[in-house]
């Protein structure tokens, strides 16, 4: 069974960084999604296997990066220049199949527990 940890998160300034990581018991495409209260789960960032490959909604271009480290099977999210517009329970993801990155919720396979992170203004 495929368990994803998160750590990180919590309050920042608006302005301010914040970095997730999540630590998955294996090798596979990641995702990370957000939701914010009372709005839809949305697509953040991914990233392939080998990490050589991201894609990035365009809301985040510039201010977020997904990277990944392999030897530790963690994938991070660095958060830059963060608004009150990314206040949201943050969660990664693990896509199981052998693919491209999709931004579809519905084709992850497991979950992380989320995290909240807070920017106040």
């Amino acid at each position: 069974q495929v368990h994803l940890v998160q750590s990180g998160g919590g309050l920042v300034q608006a302005g301010g960084s914040l970095t997730l990581s999540c630590a998955a018991s294996g090798r596979y495409n990641m995702g990370w999604f957000r939701q914010a209260p009372g709005k839809e789960r949305e697509f953040v960032a991914a990233i392939n296997r080998p990490g050589g490959t991201t894609y990035y909604t365009d809301s985040v271009k510039g201010r977020f990066t997904i990277s990944r480290d392999n030897a530790k099977n963690t994938v991070y999210l660095q958060m830059n220049s963060l608004t009150s517009e990314d206040t949201a329970v943050y969660y990664c993801a693990a896509d199981f199949n052998l693919r491209g990155l999709t931004r579809n919720s519905w084709e992850y396979d497991t979950w992380g527990q989320g995290t909240q992170v807070t920017v106040s203004s």
